[in-house]
């Protein structure tokens, strides 16, 4: 009795694709998809700010990676099914405040040599605490209702962070060798691998935002009041005097009676906008940052300054050595001194001077196209656009302007991210932003 084998030849490799090709499903974004969260990150990466590991720890046969020149995907959030909403960059660390089932948490990455982000210990019960995290890790904070308290906002300076939450009050971590972080300074305290994570005391019960500068902070209230704390010797705290302040204490000034909406302080010159946009400055002004108004290198309290011309004020930024702002036609002015914007000529402006509005896509095919938020490094800014791109410019440190070349940018250029852009922070030599998918 004879058998028939049935089994049937192998296919060829052109068969083989033919197969796989009938045999995929594509699935088309409709109208009503729903676009994903995404994070990217730029910048150094030596630290652990950007977040991801395989650049510190890469696999074998690979080199470490310690400048990320273009946008790269933190994929940390998708893989543990967290959507960020609120970002802070300090000097390199970054943390973040997220939301998922289990509720608003935060985390942070980079360098935690102060605990600024918080204690983690490696492996767990060994007494190895981590003065460098190179991916997201969770900060615990003492909450006493963990279940309906939220945190609404982080800030970061030098070495300290600040947590704002919906009903608990400002929590702090870090360094407070300065009281930046509203605390009795205590002589030789180590902040290094130390647990402990403060709660503002003596503060008003309407904080709306937080703001850190290099190690000085400030708290803005509902009603437009400003508080500050911290190092003072150039007048950043705006209190009236040059020395260090560890309670969080009321300025007053020429804001005073102002309802103040927006505070900026990425170095020691401060800028603040009222809700009729108009902008109040003090600080340092070592590079003609607030000429407008003193001939001065120092300004202890908030002064109004006269930009008439430059219309309503939304925005502003305020770097180590420069200022911007943005106006509500989307417009954005710089002054001060080094890379502005305006070309390698220009590296010097006592007054706000424009950059033209086609440098930030604006156009015949697009005469929409507008400014609508600015942000700074000490030596690099940020802009976004209300299409949801990103513009660079500045001093290109370990790679923070996110353009894929190693060279310093004299004008505002376009960085190539895979998604609408929505919001926008920097720290001192990497930047973060917030995207949707475009599908």
């Amino acid at each position: 009795m004879s058998t028939r084998n049935t089994t049937e030849p192998p296919l060829s490799k052109k068969q083989q694709k033919r197969k796989i090709k009938e045999e995929t499903i594509t699935q088309y974004a409709g109208d009503n998809s729903k676009r994903a969260d995404r994070v990217y990150a730029w910048g150094c990466a030596s630290t652990g700010a950007i977040g991801i590991p395989s650049y510190l720890k890469p696999e074998k046969g690979q080199h470490p990676i310690y400048t990320v020149r273009q946008p790269a995907r933190v994929k940390f959030m998708d893989r543990a099914n967290l959507k960020v909403t609120k970002v802070g960059c300090g000097y390199g660390f970054t943390v973040y405040v997220t939301t998922s089932f289990r509720g608003n948490r935060l985390y942070g990455t980079g360098i935690n040599t102060d605990s600024q982000i918080g204690y983690h210990e490696f492996p767990r019960n060994t007494g190895r605490v981590l003065d460098y995290v190179i991916e997201p890790a969770l900060i615990d904070l003492p909450l006493d209702h963990r279940d309906t308290t939220n945190i609404t906002q982080v800030a970061c300076g030098r070495g300290h962070t600040l947590v704002l939450t919906d009903k608990e009050g400002v929590f702090t971590l870090g360094n407070n060798a300065y009281g930046q972080c509203g605390r009795p300074i205590v002589e030789g305290e180590v902040y290094g691998q130390n647990p402990r994570v403060n709660k503002m005391k003596d503060i008003p019960d309407n904080i709306a935002k937080i703001v850190c500068g290099h190690d000085h902070s400030f708290l803005l209230t509902t009603d437009g009041e400003v508080y500050s704390c911290g190092l003072g010797c150039d007048g950043q705290t705006g209190l009236g005097h040059y020395r260090t302040t560890s309670q969080p204490t009321k300025i007053k000034g020429g804001i005073e009676g102002v309802k103040i909406t927006q505070i900026a302080s990425t170095g020691d010159c401060v800028l603040a906008l009222s809700e009729e946009g108009d902008v109040f400055a003090w600080g340092n002004s070592e590079y003609n940052q607030l000429s407008i108004v003193t001939d001065q290198t120092q300004i202890n309290i908030p002064k109004y300054l006269p930009l008439k011309h430059c219309g309503k004020i939304i925005k502003a930024a305020s770097a180590g050595s420069k200022c911007a702002i943005v106006n509500t036609k989307g417009e954005l002015f710089v002054w001060g001194y080094g890379i502005l914007g305006k070309g390698p000529k220009l590296e010097s402006a006592t007054e706000p001077e424009m950059i033209p509005p086609p440098l930030f896509g604006c156009n015949e095919l697009e005469p929409d196209v507008s400014v609508i938020d600015v942000v700074c490094g000490l030596h690099h800014f940020v802009a976004l656009t209300n299409n949801g791109s990103v513009y660079t410019w500045g001093k290109d440190k370990h790679g923070c302007l996110g353009l894929g070349i190693q060279r310093d940018q004299y004008f505002p250029l376009k960085v190539s991210i895979p998604a609408e852009t929505h919001s926008i922070q920097c720290g001192v030599d990497h930047t973060v932003v917030l995207c949707k998918s475009f599908c």
